[in-house]
């Protein structure tokens, strides 16, 4: 259920910088650029909205215990802290 929200959430936000591409490469060839600017910034600010979205959900989602980072380094993380002599 996690990993289908976050891949949809991925394909949203290439689908949304890919439509802000088109709107760039539109303004500079058409003579309706000011239109096609406003809709390059509407589309880049829709992308930077939803990555935040998506920083915090999987935020919430580690944080809270619902989601387990799984891969490199996600072992040393979950590792309980080694107590020396040195460090007492």
């Amino acid at each position: 259920m996690i990993k289908t929200i976050v891949i949809i959430a991925f394909i949203l936000i290439i689908v949304s910088l890919g439509s802000a591409l088109f709107h760039l490469f539109q303004s500079k060839t058409g003579e309706q650029s000011e239109e096609q600017a406003k809709k390059t910034v509407k589309a880049l600010t829709f992308r930077i909205a939803l990555s935040l979205i998506l920083f915090v959900f999987v935020f919430i989602m580690v944080a809270t215990g619902l989601y387990k980072p799984q891969g490199i380094g996600a072992g040393m993380l979950m590792q309980k802290p080694v107590v020396t002599e040195y460090s007492k």
